[in-house]
């Protein structure tokens, strides 16, 4: 890799092309590359978070999905081939379930909004989703491992319980959304 990001400007791509790991050229609006940027996005959401005020855990936690999201992205680059485990997958359900154990159960549904961090969050949330759909579809068309749609999933999950573990960091808590139905309900009980 020493020398491969020497040269940024390489106009390769001017015709509308890009090249994957293994050297083949394809079109800047296949599947794969749409997966591919959805992933870089979700990185790059992920990294504004990290320049939040975070819990030392959900910090290390975060970083550590940085690099998977790599693995995960290099992955894709390179019709198959393996760069992201099992075992990442099941790092994200464990933090999920930690996670979530400590909050109260959801009576209603929650707006994406709170505090700056929870409000980021959320949008990483939302962008899991997208490259979620964009992996989905690839491998509708294409053969995937499963891992990089399960990762996906699992952390668009754990997003959403984070956004709510922030906002409760310096004793906040959820937005809950108004529901005119949810108020009249409550109105004649």
């Amino acid at each position: 890799m020493g020398n491969r990001l020497t040269e940024i400007a390489t106009r390769t791509g001017d015709a509308g092309t890009t090249g994957l790991g293994n050297n083949q050229r394809v079109s800047k609006n296949s599947l794969r590359i749409h997966a591919m940027g959805d992933v870089d996005e979700l990185n790059s959401h992920i990294g504004l978070l990290l320049c939040e005020p975070l819990p030392d855990e959900v910090r290390t936690l975060l970083v550590e999905v940085q690099h998977q999201l790599f693995n995960l992205g290099g992955e894709l680059s390179i019709p198959g081939f393996e760069l992201l485990k099992a075992d990442a997958v099941l790092a994200l359900d464990e933090a999920l379930a930690h996670h979530n154990a400590a909050l109260p159960r959801l009576q209603e549904f929650i707006l994406p909004a709170g505090t700056r961090a929870a409000s980021q969050a959320h949008v990483c949330r939302t962008v899991a989703r997208r490259a979620e759909r964009a992996v989905v579809a690839l491998g509708n068309e294409e053969a995937l491992n499963d891992a990089p749609r399960q990762y996906l999933n699992r952390l668009s999950d754990l997003m959403f319980v984070l956004a709510r573990v922030l906002n409760r960091m310096d004793g906040g808590d959820d937005v809950y959304w108004k529901s005119e139905r949810l108020a009249q309900q409550n109105a004649t009980e």
